[in-house]
């Protein structure tokens, strides 16, 4: 792997980002490294200053051998090293880095996958299936962990939805390596605010929902920039998958049709949903079974590119809830695009498990215990509706908290979930990073009533999760939100272990 010269003029000149290049002295030819972590600088070093950027970082990385820079301003205190200024140096990363790795993108068939809720459980359907049907040459990019190859070493915990391109396409090159041929990731919408896909065409783009959520200081000034950055996933696919009940559908529908010819749109819906369009859906499912661990639902198939796929039947899915049958349905039409044959997708759909999604647990003398990652008002909403259906006269127990320093619109929303489906909430610590927990509980708090709600503020989480599963009864359920398997608290800057959610319940079933 490396980049040279050449290279880089072409592409910052071909996409209109160059603003000026200064040569060093001693100018080099070729890099053998990118980075943007001063940390990682290795002998001829391509290094690129982003964000809140400070010299001392440059400085560091000419010390340990970079050679040149880009970006957005000039050094001056930093001499030596030739300069590459940019208008964008998050495009610029990203363009260079797809060069340095050789590309690794065109060598896979790109599924990405974006929505306000669903893109994890998505993932994993696709992933499932499709790794299948290679034999194990499909990759996975998700919030909980990558897969980029079939060693052990090669499946690790995922630092953000969707990485920063040089990661992105270092862990591309790698599963390409790996002989994966196959790529299903999740595509956030920070990753299309900061740069981080551009220049990424997908071969598949697939849109879940939206509802308001990562809007604040440090994340998406309003909800137009939200929908606008989730859009651009069907602005940069050459065939795109549309869940059709999504609010904002025209919108959406508008996105996609000002990039693509309607041959290449496909549109999902529930049955007799009720959806404000005249458009005919590709495919309609209906749900034959659901109880409170799996379901069963029909495809059916209602126009001509539809057919193609040959998916209509019944497919069984070991994950309840009736909002996962949306997401199975989104991952079975994917499937199918990749050359995945019906019987394929029934016999391994009920095989596929996702780590902290709808994970239950029955714990002697108390309440059947649902883990799950909902965290904001969408999913926390679907996830109790769905299982105070299964129990409309028993009692719901739900624990939950909200992160730090961002998302902070989530609170009001998972109050608001609380107050309208739940009868008892425990509040608790989630990621507080920087914030004081307390004061994030009694901000979800405002939005609950008490007199339809008991509401307890318990801020150590083991001790929360413990003592709202022990209050509890046998017939009731008890949901643990925000943290499924996440193995860590974020704390006063610093990132303390966590037993997991999962592991404190275990724990508690086996005690006697």
């Amino acid at each position: 792997m490396a980049l040279t010269m050449s290279q880089i003029m072409t592409l910052l000149t071909e996409h209109d980002l160059l603003i000026e290049r200064q040569i060093a002295k001693n100018q080099p030819t070729k890099f053998d490294h990118v980075t943007y972590d001063s940390r990682k600088v290795e002998p001829q070093t391509l290094f690129f200053c982003k964000g809140n950027f400070e010299p001392q970082y440059l400085n560091q990385a000419k010390q340990k051998g970079a050679t040149a820079y880009v970006a957005e301003k000039k050094y001056a205190q930093v001499t030596g090293m030739t300069e590459f200024i940019v208008t964008n140096v998050q495009q610029a990363m990203a363009l260079l880095g797809a060069a340095f790795y050789d590309f690794p993108q065109n060598k896979l068939f790109i599924t990405g996958i974006t929505g306000t809720k669903g893109k994890t459980t998505t993932a994993y359907f696709a992933h499932g299936i499709q790794a299948a049907h290679t034999k194990g040459h499909a990759a996975l990019f998700s919030t909980i962990d990558r897969i980029v190859g079939p060693k052990p070493k090669q499946r690790f915990k995922s630092d953000l939805t969707t990485p920063e391109s040089l990661d992105l396409f270092h862990d591309m090159a790698e599963a390409v390596d790996s002989g994966m041929t196959h790529l299903i990731m999740e595509v956030s919408s920070q990753a299309f605010k900061k740069n981080r896909v551009y220049g990424l065409t997908y071969d598949l783009g697939i849109f879940l929902n939206i509802s308001p959520d990562h809007i604040g200081n440090n994340e998406h000034p309003t909800f137009e920039d939200y929908l606008y950055c989730k859009e651009q996933l069907l602005r940069n696919s050459k065939n795109v998958l549309i869940n059709a009940e999504s609010q904002h559908f025209t919108e959406i529908y508008g996105a996609a049709q000002g990039s693509l010819m309607d041959d290449h749109i496909y549109l999902y819906a529930r049955e007799n949903s009720l959806i404000s369009f005249e458009t005919q859906v590709d495919f309609e499912f209906k749900e034959t079974k659901q109880d409170l661990t799996e379901s069963t639902i029909v495809i059916s198939t209602y126009s001509d590119k539809g057919r193609q796929l040959a998916i209509d039947g019944e497919y069984e899915l070991d994950i309840p809830g009736d909002y996962n049958q949306e997401n199975a349905v989104a991952a079975i039409v994917s499937a199918a695009m990749t050359g995945a044959i019906s019987a394929e997708i029934k016999k391994h759909l009920p095989e596929v498990r996702v780590p902290g999604r709808m994970e239950v647990f029955h714990v002697p003398g108390h309440g059947t215990v649902y883990v799950d990652y909902a965290h904001n008002y969408a999913s926390l909403k679907s996830l109790l509706s769905f299982l105070r259906q299964q129990i409309p006269n028993e009692r719901l127990l739900v624990l939950t908290g909200s992160t730090g320093d961002k998302g902070v619109s989530r609170r009001s929303g998972l109050g608001q979930a609380i107050n309208e489906e739940a009868d008892v909430a425990i509040l608790t610590s989630d990621d507080p990073a920087t914030e004081d927990p307390l004061k994030i509980a009694e901000e979800i708090d405002q939005h609950i009533d008490h007199d339809k709600v008991d509401v307890q503020i318990i801020l150590d989480r083991k001790t929360a999760v413990k003592q709202t599963i022990k209050q509890s009864c046998p017939d009731e359920l008890v949901v643990l939100a925000g943290k499924g398997r996440d193995a860590t608290q974020k704390n006063n800057g610093k990132v303390i272990p966590y037993e997991t959610d999962v592991k404190i319940v275990e724990d508690l079933s086996k005690e006697r």
